[in-house]
């Protein structure tokens, strides 16, 4: 029986690619299984569907103390949160081993830039000849006779995609994510509502809801708005939870929301 998959002459089944994976770190504070699952479950709670489905990594480097790595990991499968590794050491990184965890370097990680491919084989660029003086007879022939074809024109480059624009009012439950974009929302984000984008987030009316910028963590994103009053801001996975109201010079006022180092910075936008 011949295979179903035919292949050309020399080529494998699979090859390695670089790939730069975003994922969240899960710092740990506690051994105590019922204490990192009461705060995994109000996090969860606070950030609402924000963090679902991302991958992360745990980091117990300041916990000294045994994990139950086994039940650790069911709870964050539980709020959709996918754990591909862990910083650990010790009885605690072999524990998490056996937990089918791999140990992860962050240092080393965020030391790496994303890198190129080399092609499957060098192409040698030969430089063509020196135009030679053409004989009388070939001058004299038409000009469609001796006219080659151009080479095909350089395509340009790809231009990044468009802002995403919601013109309209955002209620309660509706969530829009722009991927690979800036996010423009004309009218009020209420609350409830929920607004995310891997670029910026700008907010022309009442921010009432979630708000996240630089979803796949771009440290640079910002959040804009003309009257802030959020239930959430996060940029690139640091986030801060609106618990009370804010100070009244930064409540309804339009502000700028940026992260400076590992902390969110909230600005007023000055007449």
């Amino acid at each position: 029986m011949s295979d179903p998959s035919p292949k050309r002459k020399n080529q494998l089944a699979l090859d390695f690619k670089s790939a730069t994976l975003y994922a969240l770190r899960v710092v740990l504070q506690s051994p105590v299984t019922s204490e990192l699952i009461a705060a995994l479950d109000k996090r969860m709670a606070d950030a609402g569907s924000f963090f679902e489905n991302e991958p992360v990594v745990i980091d117990a480097t300041l916990v000294e103390a045994a994990i139950d790595w086994d039940a650790l990991v069911q709870a964050l499968r539980a709020h959709s949160l996918h754990p591909v590794g862990v910083v650990a050491e010790g009885e605690n990184l072999d524990a998490a081993r056996d937990a089918g965890l791999a140990a992860v370097d962050l240092a080393h990680a965020a030391a790496r830039a994303p890198s190129t491919p080399a092609p499957d084989k060098e192409v040698p660029v030969v430089a063509p000849p020196p135009a030679a003086e053409k004989p009388a007879a070939a001058k004299a022939q038409p000009a469609a006779a001796t006219q080659q074809k151009a080479p095909p024109p350089t395509p340009a480059p790809a231009l990044p995609p468009a802002a995403m624009v919601i013109n309209r009012p955002l209620r309660s439950g509706q969530r829009i994510y722009a991927r690979n974009t800036d996010l423009i929302v004309i009218g009020v984000v209420s609350q409830g509502a929920e607004v995310i984008a891997d670029g910026n987030i700008h907010v022309y009316g009442p921010l009432r809801g979630k708000a996240m910028a630089g979803a796949r963590g771009d440290t640079s994103a910002r959040i804009f708005t003309t009257q802030l009053d959020p239930e959430l801001l996060a940029i690139a996975g640091v986030y801060r939870v609106i618990e009370t109201q804010l100070d009244d010079t930064l409540r309804n006022q339009p502000t700028i929301v940026q992260l400076d180092e590992d902390t969110l910075r909230i600005t007023t936008l000055t007449k």
